[in-house]
């Protein structure tokens, strides 16, 4: 298991520091990343947090997971990385 958790279904007022707060509770909280559009600045509704151990990141998707964070049902679960592909598009 990576590190890096995915978190979705976001409020789209939910912040950076709001996510490293709570994820905060279960270790140490590397970085956490709220993803925003390009041309609106608008949340797109998920964001990545990274935690400093495994064990840490595990805790935190198991404690996470379905809660309840600015009035909307959370998804936590572990991040994927995406294949990346040798074609210009």
């Amino acid at each position: 298991m990576g590190k890096k958790v995915y978190v979705g279904n976001l409020s789209y007022d939910t912040s950076d520091a709001g996510l490293a707060e709570l994820f905060g509770a279960h270790g140490n909280v590397v970085s956490a990343r709220t993803i925003v559009d390009r041309d609106t600045g608008r949340s797109k509704g998920f964001a990545f947090v990274e935690m400093g151990t495994d064990e840490e990141a595990q805790s935190a998707i198991s404690a996470l997971n379905g809660m309840s964070l600015d009035g909307r049902q959370i998804k936590v679960n572990e991040s994927v990385e995406k294949p990346r592909t040798n074609s210009r598009w």
